[in-house]
């Protein structure tokens, strides 16, 4: 997949497959698969590191996890996650960061929200290098909207969201992920724009869907949002093969001679 099948998937109503996955092992899954692309998100400060936003997210983490994905998945296009602020430190610092996340190995960057992003977003595309927007719950603003809720329940939100999508379409992004919004909300986004929209919780009516691969493998033993599908109960299956290694250690029965040099 590159940049320009975006499009041409929106255009023949094909739905884009996108799973946001941080280290080298998964990406060489992925990389194996039928999966269109690869978000090397954010959402690593909480998946991988622990903390309880993405707020705590850093330029050089996401440097990491853009480095060990690319590697390990060199056939899939991969979109970059810019963290929190990075994108609102100056035009200077901006492109700055924006050049070390192409440098690793991203295809194209992401980040979140319009309005007063709209001359970065416009600018980084002018620079050649592709833009993915986000509305809707943008995690980054989780203290703003006083926790992870659903955004755009009333008229005059889902108006702004509306607004923000066709502003974030003019400045010249190739496709919106639109996050925890009304499923009828999004089908209306979707249809207004001549670009993809890629949905996680926003109902089946978007361009495309994106999960975490934790996630949709149920290898998190935390409370699951709504919107989320786990195709592996991946946890169990997990901590079950680690108790039979245990058990066999302890019963001696691993390692067998056949097993050893």
């Amino acid at each position: 997949m590159n940049i320009l099948d975006f499009q041409k998937m929106k255009n023949m109503n094909q739905k884009i497959s996108m799973v946001t996955c941080y280290d080298y092992w998964s990406a060489q899954v992925l990389n194996s698969s039928y999966i269109d692309c690869i978000l090397v998100g954010d959402s690593a400060a909480m998946v991988i590191h622990g903390y309880k936003t993405t707020v705590p997210a850093t330029v050089n983490m996401m440097l990491f996890h853009l480095k060990a994905v690319t590697k390990g998945a060199p056939n899939k296009f991969i979109i970059g996650d810019l963290p929190f602020c990075s994108y609102r430190k100056g035009l200077s610092k901006t492109m700055g960061t924006v050049d070390e996340m192409m440098k690793a190995g991203a295809h194209a960057i992401k980040l979140e929200g319009a309005d007063d992003n709209l001359k970065i977003i416009h600018h980084i595309v002018k620079s050649g290098i592709p833009v993915m927007g986000h509305l809707g719950l943008t995690p980054q603003s989780v203290h703003a909207f006083g926790g992870f809720k659903v955004q755009g329940k009333d008229e005059s939100s889902a108006s702004k969201i509306i607004e923000q999508a066709k502003s974030l379409e003019e400045a010249g992004c190739f496709a919106i992920v639109l996050e925890c919004i009304p499923y009828l909300l999004a089908q209306t986004i979707t249809e207004s724009l001549t670009i993809p929209t890629i949905g996680i919780g926003a109902g089946p009516y978007t361009s495309g869907q994106v999960l975490v691969f934790q996630d949709l493998l149920g290898l998190q033993n935390e409370k699951r949002p709504k919107f989320l599908k786990t195709y592996l109960d991946g946890f169990n299956l997990v901590k079950s093969s680690l108790n039979r290694f245990n058990d066999e250690v302890k019963n001696n029965t691993f390692p067998i001679i056949e097993q050893s040099y």
